[in-house]
This record gives structure tokens, sequence and C-alpha cells, in this order.
């Protein structure tokens, strides 16, 4: 028998790798001559790095950039265990959690930080660089990262304009014939899963501003910088990011890595499963066993456990999904490619206990599921 495991990390409580790990060891106990296949998996959001450095061997780099408000931030990116993917989460670098909540101003916050460390993969040699873009503390669309790979935004008098999104209106001019000569031989995935454009009602701004600190008076002021920036990339790059769905995601840098590093925007757990090459593992498998923290209605969006199915569904491989919280109206999963769902929970416990027994609850549930599989053989 083959059970390939897969599961997105149990938030606060298990990282995918050691979701895997709990599964196995529960399954083994009756199945102990089984081929078990661990996939720690993602969908582009936090946990995205840890995920696929598990899954293929690779590492964590350390790197000290510049956070959001111009100050040192500890962050980090992944290396694959063959060295040529980078993985990168934005929010590692310019993220609101680096921002406390009566410093949040998305005027001043820049993405200079993600840029440093798109900067630092490629000194690694890396051909493809993933860039999970959620959790962002800025709207800038994206300047603070091209600045810091090269490319030059100028005012009217040739210099180069301040960080934040507050100083967009001033640009004048790109210049982009320094940028980083190693970005045009990598390719660059960003995981985006919102569709919101980068200007209007449903942009970066109106949209994403005000979790970010921004007033109304601020969100307009910045979806009009926002307005006037893609305007320019429009007549300097030949490009019109401006409608582009996805392009509003982390106050702009989708459409900032668009214009800038030719990017393509895909959906973050069909990246995730690209890179982990996961349906080559499930398509001769026997089960596939997936899940995290919490499977409700909206898990059909774009969650793990439905890429994971969706994969599995290909090649008629029965799918089983565990999370700590199932909601009433999970059932809709079933509609895409989940044969079961199971609680790791035990019975009434508080929160608190859930994330510390999480290992104990995952690892014994899923010896009864193992135990249900051997029963219907």
């Amino acid at each position: 028998m083959k059970i390939v495991i897969a599961p997105d990390s149990f938030k606060e409580s298990l990282t995918a790798l050691e979701a895997s790990l709990a599964i196995e060891n529960g399954m083994k106990k009756i199945f102990p001559e089984a081929e078990f296949i661990k996939v720690p998996m993602a969908d582009g959001g936090e946990g995205t790095v840890q995920s696929l450095v598990d899954a293929t061997g690779g590492k964590i780099i350390s790197k000290t950039v510049t956070g959001p408000l111009g100050d040192p931030a500890e962050a980090f990116f992944g290396i694959s265990g063959d060295e040529s993917t980078a993985v990168i989460e934005m929010a590692a670098a310019s993220g609101i959690h680096l921002v406390p909540a009566e410093k949040r101003n998305p005027l001043i916050t820049s993405t200079r930080g993600t840029g440093e460390l798109i900067a630092a993969a490629l000194d690694y040699g890396v051909k493809r660089i993933i860039i999970g873009i959620g959790g962002s503390a800025t709207n800038d669309g994206g300047a603070g990262m091209a600045k810091a790979l090269g490319i030059k935004l100028l005012d009217a008098s040739g210099e180069e304009i301040a960080e934040g999104g507050g100083s967009l209106r001033s640009l004048a001019r790109i210049d982009v014939s320094r940028a980083d000569a190693r970005l045009a031989s990598v390719k660059i995935e960003v995981a985006c899963d919102v569709d919101n454009p980068l200007t209007g009602p449903r942009g970066a701004s109106a949209i994403f501003g005000p979790q970010k600190g921004a007033t109304p008076l601020m969100v307009k002021e910045l979806d009009d910088n926002l307005h006037h920036f893609a305007a320019i990339i429009r007549r300097d790059l030949g490009k019109d990011i401006e409608p582009i769905p996805g392009a509003g995601a982390a106050g702009g840098l989708g459409g900032g890595l668009l214009a800038f590093l030719s990017a393509e925007l895909k959906r973050g757990v069909d990246i995730v499963i690209e890179a982990t090459r996961l349906e080559e593992h499930i398509q001769d498998a026997d089960f596939v066993i997936t899940g995290e923290g919490k499977i409700d209605g909206q898990t059909i969006f774009g969650k793990t456990p439905i890429g994971v199915a969706k994969t599995a569904k290909k090649h008629q491989v029965p799918v089983i999904a565990i999370a700590g919280n199932v909601s009433p109206d999970s059932h809709v999963v079933h509609e895409h490619g989940i044969d079961a769902v199971f609680s790791i929970v035990p019975g009434v416990v508080t929160l608190a206990n859930a994330f510390e027994n999480a290992n104990i609850y995952v690892e014994r549930l899923s010896t009864n599921i193992a135990s249900v599989i051997k029963l219907s053989k």
C-alpha cells in the first residue's frame, strides 16, 4: 500500500512537516509495511517557505533587511534541496507584523526589504523564485522592491523618490537600465489568491489600506498615487498593470512584480503543488491524506486540501482530510474531491489544549483512520 501524506500546517501548533510525521506515525501502527510519502504543503501564505524547504530537503537562509519603516529587520527565505529555486514570503521582510499598530502608515511603509530578499536569493544562482505576497504592511506598488533591485524611480529633478506609497505622486520617470542583470534569467512566480486590480473601489488602497493604518483621506491619496504610478509604468515600460486581477495584492506589490520583474501571478497552492511534484507522488497512490487547522466552507477557495484533492482526483485516488476545526458548512468540500473529513479533537477541549496536544491528537486520529481503511479491505 502507498499512502501520500500532504497536509498544510496546523497554525500555531504544527508545521506541515510535523503534521505529516504525526500522520505517518499513527498510520504505521496499523500498516507498518506501507510506503508513506510525505509532501508538506502550503497555499502561498505563511509557512510556504518552511513547507517547500521541508518538502525538497532544502534550507532556510537568514538575512537582515530593511523593514517596512526603514529599520533593520531579521528576515529569511528558503532554498530548495537542488538549489534551483528560492522561496520568499514578502511578509518576512515587509509584513504588517513588523510594524506596531500605532506606527502603521502606508504612506511611508516600503517593500524595499522584499527586494533585498530577492537580491539575496539571486546570489545563490537560482533559476526560479517563488514569492508569497500576503500580510503586507505596504501600499507602495512594489516601488521599494524595485529600487532595491537597481531600478531607478526618479522625480522631476532626477532624484530618486522617497520610500512609501505617499511618494509615488512625485514619480516622473522610470529607468531600468541599471536593474540587476540576473533578473533576466530567472523565472518569478507569485502566489496570489486575490483578484483585486491595482486601483479603484476594489483596488489595493480601498480594500486593504485601512487595515494597514490608512484613513479615508489617505486611501484616496494612495489610490491616486498608484494611478499615477501605473500611468508612468504604462508610458515608460509599455505595461498596463492597472486593471490586471491580482495587481492590487499586497498594496500593489502584485502589480509591481508584473511591471518590473515580468512575474507570473498564480494561485498559491498550484505553485506549491508544482514545486513539490505532488502529482508524480499521487498518481499511483492508494490513499491521500491531507488537512489543515480548519476546514469550512471557505476551504474550497484555493486552500491546500482542495488543491491536493483535485490533483488526486485526476488519478481516481481517494482523499481523506483532517482538521482541528471542522465547521458545519464543511460539507461543500465533498463536491470538490474530498471523500471524508475528520476532526482531530477527541472531545470538548480548550483551544490551548488543542494546540498543545495537536501532535498526539493527529497521531491518534490517523491510527483510527488506518484501522477503518484496514476494515474496509
